[in-house]
């Protein structure tokens, strides 16, 4: 499970480099490698116009990036261009792969995401976690992570690293659960009991989905707020294509929210939680269903069958969503909300309330709100791309050393 010698783990997103030559090198190798993953492919002399450097300053990142097994030849440009065609680039479909992680109150995954952004392997258990501790199911993950390092490697891929989803707040040491109230896990060190050879980057599930959403979304602003739902209810706030974490890193819970200050107790201490009424627990309890192993999917399938019982369960979660959401708008003006996770499911049923409560109470225009296209599959996505984006930002962190 170990990366090739003389590689480093790749730096965290976000990380800024020194300035210094070499730390100008290192940001040079990484305008190339975001150019051609997001333009790809092309030759150096498109590269070299693109990022405004000579054809052979880049060319000589370009062979750095090459022998590191970051970048791949495809052989001759297509024909009908003018002048000597050039070798076209890609970033490799082998080397680095990032390796994502999702532990939820019911089911744990992982998969491996290569430099093209691609799910090259998957691995998925379910059954409930909540209340087992942190042990036992980190050795359950650890083994699901072996299994899915073990068929990237048979692709002719290695782990640049590992990012994890969890369902509470994680500080920002990046390793430490500090709560996770549906799995009634407090000041847990993530990072010791996971594979010494492959430290972890933890981060709240819902800041994950909003990542993907960002990277992957079609249409996506920079500017939104990202809700998702397994058993509780996640938010993370992006502004400026960044998350906003907050001074201690717990921006974003929405689910503890206050909706009706003297409502039921909820796992977190409080009272009237916005969890309380819109999420999974709640909205089957309403609709008078028995819990599931397709939750989500049983939900949606009654309210399009007409169930009526279930529909109201869902506009009332959709009002609870929109007197949420409401303080969050006004007191942020994002461009747009988006809709992740277990939530995207049921959005045909909670959209309308949830739309008419926001136009209601926001004080400017309505706030539009969108349906993530990637639904439960955000923060696994959003794991292992993080993993990807932080090799793209530092190539030079893993470069071979000929």
């Amino acid at each position: 499970m170990t990366a090739p010698p003389h590689e480093a783990h790749p730096a965290r997103p976000g990380r800024a480099l020194p300035d210094t030559q070499q730390g100008m090198r290192r940001r040079n190798l990484a305008r190339v490698m975001h150019t051609v993953s997001a333009e790809g492919p092309l030759s150096r002399a498109a590269v070299a116009s693109r990022i405004g450097l000579t054809r052979a300053a880049v060319s000589t990142l370009v062979d750095e990036l090459v022998r590191s097994g970051l970048l791949e030849e495809l052989g001759p440009e297509r024909p009908g261009r003018v002048g000597r065609p050039g070798s076209a680039l890609a970033v490799s479909a082998q080397g680095p792969a990032g390796i994502g992680a999702e532990i939820g109150v019911d089911h744990l995954a992982v998969c491996a995401v290569d430099l093209r952004g691609r799910v090259r392997a998957r691995a998925v258990r379910y059954g409930s976690n909540r209340g087992r501790s942190p042990e036992p199911v980190l050795a359950q993950l650890t083994g699901l992570v072996r299994q899915v390092v073990s068929e990237a490697e048979a692709e002719g891929l290695w782990p640049a690293g590992i990012a994890v989803a969890v369902p509470g707040l994680v500080a920002r040491d990046g390793r430490t659960v500090v709560r996770a109230p549906n799995l009634d896990w407090h000041d847990a060190d993530l990072g010791a009991l996971l594979p010494a050879d492959l430290p972890p980057t933890v981060d709240n599930e819902a800041n994950f989905g909003a990542l993907a959403e960002l990277w992957l979304g079609d249409g996506t602003p920079r500017d939104f707020l990202h809700v998702s739902a397994e058993i509780g209810i996640g938010a993370a706030v992006v502004f400026d294509g960044r998350l906003l974490r907050g001074t201690r890193g717990f921006a974003g819970e929405l689910g503890h929210v206050p909706v009706h200050p003297d409502g039921p107790d909820c796992a977190c201490g409080g009272r009237g939680c916005l969890e309380q009424y819109a999420g999974e627990k709640a909205v089957l309890r309403a609709a008078g269903v028995e819990p599931g192993e397709d939750r989500v999917g049983l939900l949606a399938g009654r309210a399009a069958q007409g169930d009526e019982d279930v529909r109201r369960a869902l506009r009332e979660a959709g009002t609870a969503l929109g007197i949420a959401l409401t303080g969050a708008v006004n007191l942020l003006d994002p461009e747009g909300v988006v809709l992740g996770g277990a939530l995207a499911g049921l959005a045909p049923w909670l959209l309308p309330s949830l739309r008419e409560e926001l136009a209601r109470r926001t004080a400017g225009p309505a706030c539009p709100v969108a349906v993530s296209e990637l639904g439960p599959q955000g923060p696994l996505l959003g794991a292992a791309h993080s993993v990807v984006r932080a090799v793209l930002d530092d190539p030079g962190a893993l470069a071979r050393q000929v």
